[in-house]
């Protein structure tokens, strides 16, 4: 429905719908921070070499081996799913992708970027995978925009993560919000090019002469800002970040959590569809610290294990 890099330069933005500093940051104005990486440390420092005895070293693909780096596109404003804290990207995925090095035998190097221009990033071959709390559904899958249009190849998804989305609203709720019903008349915000704004548009439509209207921001940041100046009566946000946020935002004493979670969903590492040796080495990355219990140790250190998955599927979501 939903910032991710060492920082090298920043600039206003917020996100697509991911525990501690970043909230505060994320709501008083957004960093977007820009070609920066290594961010996760894993069991390989340099480039690849037959020697690495890792147990599925050798299951990538011959330029990552060589390379020793797997570079991943992410969105760094949604903590706790990616957010940047001294410097550094941490979070849900960070630690996850840590854990999948481990495995691989290679490192994880994080770099930021705006989160409708990830998809892209892997098109031009500027990263490999994208790590970004981004829901796995046919429309990316298949390269559609909303109209159905086809406007890329599509991508593969390696699916890590299951959530549900949930409404961050100003705290004590004063205009009684408690269902997407209840926002037509009124103003919302919304990180761009999230399956947020896709629920918002859907809500609008219901609407119909009762206008809701959307307003769509770069990062979650700036879409979080103006909710809580009172210029939007709520974001929508994937539930254990908007939770997060609700918690930690000016001491909790910014935002609330409204109404049920909705729209549970799969959230997939992206890849693209002429890397399946990759993606395949990525899920089976996946199962093995599924069952190593390295996967649940990364998410119970954010509090976050309700969202955990069985087992690595490849274009589960829907």
């Amino acid at each position: 429905m939903t910032a991710r890099s060492t920082r090298c330069t920043t600039a206003a933005k917020t996100r697509t719908s991911r525990l501690a500093a970043v909230a505060a940051i994320a709501v008083a104005g957004s960093m977007l921070l820009t070609a920066c990486g290594d961010q996760t440390d894993s069991a390989t420092k340099g480039g690849g070499t037959a020697a690495n005895s890792a147990p599925l070293f050798s299951k990538l693909p011959a330029d990552i081996q060589k390379a020793g780096v797997i570079k991943v596109g992410t969105d760094a404003s949604y903590a706790p799913m990616e957010f940047t804290e001294g410097g550094k990207i941490v979070g849900v995925d960070p630690d996850i992708a840590a854990a999948l090095g481990k495995q691989l035998g290679v490192k994880f190097e994080f770099v930021s970027g705006t989160f409708d221009g990830l998809i892209t990033s892997l098109e031009t071959g500027r990263q490999d995978i994208v790590m970004s709390s981004m829901t796995d559904n046919k429309k990316r899958q298949e390269g559609l925009d909303d109209d159905g249009k086809k406007i890329g190849k599509g991508v593969d998804f390696v699916d890590y993560f299951s959530s549900g989305v949930s409404l961050l609203v100003k705290k004590g709720n004063p205009q009684g919000v408690d269902s997407l019903d209840d926002l037509c008349g009124k103003t919302v915000a919304v990180q761009r090019g999230t399956i947020y704004e896709d629920t918002f548009k859907a809500q609008a439509a219901k609407c119909g002469s009762n206008k809701l209207t959307i307003q769509a921001f770069d990062t979650d940041a700036e879409a979080q800002t103006r909710v809580k100046a009172g210029g939007a009566v709520a974001d929508l946000n994937d539930y254990p970040v908007a939770a997060y946020i609700a918690k930690t935002s000016g001491g909790g004493n910014d935002f609330e959590v409204v109404g049920n979670q909705t729209d549970v969903g799969l959230m997939g590492i992206a890849v693209s569809k002429d890397k399946t040796q990759l993606r395949d080495a990525v899920k089976e990355a996946l199962d093995a610290i599924i069952k190593d219990g390295t996967y649940a140790e990364a998410l119970k250190k954010w509090d976050v294990e309700g969202s955990a998955v069985k087992s690595a599927t490849i274009n589960a979501g829907k």
